[in-house]
């Protein structure tokens, strides 16, 4: 059994109104909220929404389809099964930019990075492999938008992101007089004060603009609902046949699906065909 974000698209388009149910995870309701969205992304992705289920039936589903579902702190949320890399953010604002954290914007996932997840390395045999954002916005357990927008169409390569950290690293470092460690942030400062007692770490904090921003000309804000798939031409050409041709056929209203041209993340100046794919309900 496999999955892919086609499939999952598909299962959103025929069960647009799930909920967010906010899991009973943490006392935190930002967290709890931020949980049951990935909860609601898997079970796209597993065709599970709206789902009977026990949540032991589920995650005995959810392990055909994922090789690894994650932690909070490194990249990727959660692995499919000899597929993409699935990261999920959580807003509040239709608008807001997205928060990174300490790990920059990927466009492809790559298994000799510090900053992905030890687990997912180690999930399967891989080098590299595609990531797709999934960005939700929530009201009151409603989901208002959901953008699935790959890393590629998204991102810069990574040396972009990797050179900005080596040269303000390599500044942090020209400090006379103090003792650096290594790490997967910018810098690591220890004994900073005379007794040797107090250590400071330097990180990089991370945000994205948001793609409704970014791709403004291609959102509505009016439906109750907006549901958005972007990715390049050839990656949906690499998907199965028979996952192209259901979302090919689909004829309901608010639906489609065409070809457009963006700015490719690395040149601005080359314009790369896209496929849009969009359901505002």
């Amino acid at each position: 059994m496999s999955s892919n974000t086609l499939i999952a698209f598909k299962n959103i388009v025929d069960q647009p109104l799930t909920s967010v149910n906010p899991a009973i995870i943490s006392s935190n309701r930002i967290n709890n909220v931020g949980d049951a969205l990935e909860s609601f992304v898997k079970d796209a992705y597993t065709g599970l929404l709206n789902s009977k289920l026990n949540q032991t039936q589920k995650d005995e589903k959810y392990s055909e389809i994922f090789s690894w579902l994650g932690n909070s702190s490194n990249p990727p949320d959660s692995l499919l099964r000899a597929g993409d890399g699935i990261e999920v953010k959580k807003i509040e604002s239709l608008t807001s930019d997205i928060a990174l954290n300490s790990s920059f914007p990927k466009n492809k996932l790559h298994s000799d990075d510090s900053r992905v997840a030890g687990g997912a390395k180690r999930a399967e045999n891989w080098t590299e492999r595609d990531i797709v954002y999934i960005i939700g916005t929530v009201f009151s357990q409603e989901l208002s938008r959901l953008w699935f927008i790959y890393g590629d169409c998204y991102a810069a390569s990574k040396e972009t992101y990797e050179r900005l950290i080596e040269v303000i690293g390599d500044g942090v470092r020209t400090i006379p007089d103090i003792e650096f460690h290594e790490t997967n942030e910018l810098a690591k400062i220890k004994k900073v004060d005379p007794l040797g007692i107090t250590d400071m770490r330097v990180r990089g904090m991370w945000h994205i603009q948001n793609p409704s921003r970014l791709y403004s000309n291609l959102v509505t804000s009016s439906p109750q609902r907006q549901y958005y798939l972007l990715m390049r031409e050839e990656k949906y050409q690499s998907f199965p046949e028979a996952d192209r041709s259901s979302l090919d056929k689909l004829h309901v209203n608010g639906y489609s699906n065409s070809i457009i041209k963006i700015r490719n993340p690395d040149n601005p100046a080359q314009l790369m065909k896209a496929r849009f794919i969009k359901y505002e309900i």
